[in-house]
């Protein structure tokens, strides 16, 4: 999404953009029955910039999310996004797309899809006619009128997505979207969705354990560690259209970014 072009830039935490954040999370903790989740975890992510999140298992990745989202609320720190600090305030306010899908199976996708706009108090007519319009660019415009269990694995995720972009919320969240797909599927997705976000300025935040999905999608890797769960190192990758090149995984660029994120894992003896 983003337009620079360089090289990547390797930081100790150092994770914030200078200006125009729309999401900014700054010394952020939580707890869980007196267990410490999250320790002072800060980051920053601007107007039509991609960050990813990895690390292990239980470091904490969707747990952020969901005090983002306002799901949960934080122990220490503050949240800010889009100018919105509360936790109430920010329910509805953000995007949020789980791994699962979570589709409705008594809606059809069309239902499925205006269910955001619903909540919002939009009218059903209102709703229907903008499902309609972006129905085509998501690719699933001739499936409109089928139920949830009708469809690839491929085709809901897509569907979910669009329940979650919908409602044009300027901070939109990813939780391993496409970690349940076989692998060519989750190429496939991986390229339609920077098509679709490639038009917007939305702060987007994906959660994963692919590094190399990571990579490919982000302009900026964010790396985590467990117990608690905090920021060790921000790896700015640098480059643009990573997708649209057929010879990127074996670049030496490519390369040299997967060495170094997993590289911090190992040095926090951390295994994905």
């Amino acid at each position: 999404m983003s337009s620079q072009q360089a090289p990547p830039q390797i930081s100790n935490g150092d994770t914030l953009p200078r200006s125009g954040a729309l999401l900014s999370v700054s010394d952020v903790g939580f707890d869980y029955e007196h267990s410490p989740i999250l320790s002072e975890v800060s980051l920053e992510v601007g107007k039509g910039e991609f960050l990813a999140l990895v690390g292990p298992s239980g470091c904490g990745k969707s747990t952020l999310l969901n005090l983002v989202s306002g799901v949960l609320s934080q122990k220490t720190g503050t949240i800010v996004s889009n100018g919105l600090t509360g936790r109430k305030e920010r329910l509805g306010s953000i995007s949020y797309m789980q791994q699962k899908d979570l589709l409705l199976p008594w809606r059809t996708v069309a239902e499925n899809g205006r269910l955001g706009l619903e909540l919002r108090g939009e009218s059903t007519s209102q709703s229907s006619k903008a499902v309609g319009e972006l129905a085509r660019v998501f690719g699933i415009a001739d499936v409109l009128d089928h139920m949830p269990w009708q469809l690839s694995g491929g085709m809901r995720q897509r569907v979910a997505l669009l329940r979650a972009v919908l409602p044009d919320n300027p901070v939109l969240l990813l939780d391993e979207p496409f970690g349940a797909l076989d692998a060519i599927t989750r190429q496939q997705l991986q390229r339609w969705l920077l098509n679709v976000l490639d038009v917007s300025e939305k702060a987007v935040v994906l959660v994963t354990h692919d590094v190399e999905e990571a990579i490919l999608l982000a302009d900026r890797v964010v790396v985590m560690a467990p117990n608690p769960g905090r920021i060790v190192r921000g790896i700015h990758t640098g480059y643009d259209n990573k997708l649209a090149d057929d010879t990127f995984l074996s670049s030496s660029e490519f390369l040299d970014l997967k060495s170094t994120i997993l590289g911090s894992l190992e040095t926090e003896e951390m295994v994905i």
